[in-house]
């Protein structure tokens, strides 16, 4: 046995709180209501506060895929490259 403690990689790495960013983007910006509670502009006749959060969809479907492969690829480094 040898005395020399285990090392272990930081659990707060710049790649996490990348990937806590991507999944926190949405909520801030679903919840900040005042920033998108109006008519104007309006797109094809769909008023600015609809059109918002349908855009939002597809941005957090994004951020949400990068947010994975980020982390999968953070969990190959740790683990050797193993799957």
């Amino acid at each position: 046995m040898s005395d020399a403690p285990e090392v272990r990689p930081p659990v707060v790495t710049p790649v996490r709180v990348v990937i806590a960013l991507c999944l926190l983007a949405p909520f801030v910006a679903m919840l900040w209501v005042g920033s998108y509670a109006k008519v104007d502009p309006k797109f094809i006749g769909i008023p600015f506060f609809y059109w918002y959060q349908m855009l939002w969809v597809l941005i957090s479907t994004a951020l949400t895929m990068i947010a994975y492969q980020l982390w999968k690829r953070d969990q190959r480094g740790r683990h050797g490259g193993a799957k």
